[in-house]
């Protein structure tokens, strides 16, 4: 599935002056529809709650690879690229994905961004991936 995502206040700062998108660890975690993201006050992986639990998934979510950084100059936007994501043999209910910098402790990693799939998608005994937007995991568009 396609998805969008949307910056949290205080992502691109943590990618800018925190972080290195393409050497630090970013992961994906998934949210049940019981957590209601904050772009505002939520800076910290502790903020998240309601983390998916079920077969196939362990708690923290997974790490994205092959990352990368690109700018289109037509469209002033830093996009932060990664490779495709999922959960095989899976059994579970998720409505969010949260995209994270992971610095092995909940209070100190910073959260990037968000995916709202719009509503709960449901896997059993299946394969749940998310196929980022061509653009981007996330981007940062200068205005």
């Amino acid at each position: 599935m396609a998805v969008t995502a949307f910056w949290f206040t205080n992502g691109p700062k943590h990618v800018v002056s925190d972080t290195v998108w393409t050497s630090d660890t970013m992961k994906v975690l998934l949210t049940t529809s019981s957590y209601t993201p904050s772009q505002d006050s939520h800076e910290f992986k502790s903020s998240v709650t309601n983390e998916v639990t079920g077969t196939g998934y362990s708690a923290g979510g997974v790490t994205l690879g092959t990352k990368s950084v690109s700018v289109d100059t037509a469209s002033n936007e830093t996009r932060l690229i990664a490779a495709n994501v999922s959960w095989t043999t899976a059994t579970f209910t998720a409505r969010y994905a949260v995209i994270y910098k992971d610095t092995g402790t909940a209070g100190t990693s910073p959260l990037l961004g968000y995916v709202d799939f719009g509503a709960d998608v449901p896997v059993s005994a299946g394969t749940f991936s998310i196929t980022w937007d061509t653009t981007g995991v996330l981007k940062i568009t200068a205005a």
